[in-house]
């Protein structure tokens, strides 16, 4: 199954890579491959960095980087559930955990010019595994630390396991899409009332 984008934050995008649309579990982080892919889709890492990776580091090695992400990604949404509901909580070890991850890392920053302005970019060196799980794990810090937790929602559709960021004006979303779970309600709500009492 494809990867779905609706959480409105890359953090979010990443936890959501293990849902079950329709009760069903799906998994799109399998392999080192398929985390690449991912990594890629999601605009976190550009395709010649991936095939540059791919070549650099064995199959074996990105096997186990999509391991390692998979444990993050149950970590992270585990606390990001948890930090939603209780913003005020002590959570020394999962900061003491992202910093690992933040660690692993090599980056660096430099100013860039852009379309006639300049930019404070951060360049993220790609020499091991290590360097991809940080780029998630920035994504993570970027959300504990720039978002809103309240704004953090589990969609209501029916077995749907989804989270997104709700941005609205009214913070009245209360579905992962209005396409898929928005309408699987809306259907439902019309057969109940054909239905009648």
């Amino acid at each position: 199954m494809e990867p779905v984008f609706v959480g409105g934050h890359p953090a979010i995008d990443f936890v959501n890579t293990a849902f079950s649309p329709q009760g069903e579990p799906v998994d799109v982080i399998h392999d080192g491959r398929s985390f690449l892919d991912w990594l890629v889709r999601a605009g976190l890492l550009t395709e010649s960095a991936s095939t540059r990776l791919r070549r650099r580091v064995s199959a074996k090695r990105l096997d186990a980087a999509a391991t390692a992400a998979r444990d993050m990604r149950t970590w992270a949404r585990s606390w990001i559930t948890r930090w939603r509901l209780d913003p005020e909580a002590d959570y020394g070890a999962e900061l003491r955990r992202l910093n690992t991850y933040l660690h692993r890392g090599a980056s660096s920053r430099e100013v860039i010019a852009e379309n006639g302005c300049l930019r404070l970019a951060e360049r993220v060196r790609l020499e091991s595994v290590d360097d991809v799980l940080a780029i998630v794990a920035t994504r993570v810090a970027a959300l504990v630390t720039g978002e809103n937790p309240s704004c953090i929602k589990s969609c209501a559709g029916s077995n749907c396991t989804l989270l997104f960021l709700d941005r609205t004006k009214g913070r009245r979303r209360l579905f992962c899409s209005a396409s898929t779970c928005g309408n699987r309600a809306k259907v439902a709500a019309f057969r109940a009332r054909q239905a009648g009492p």
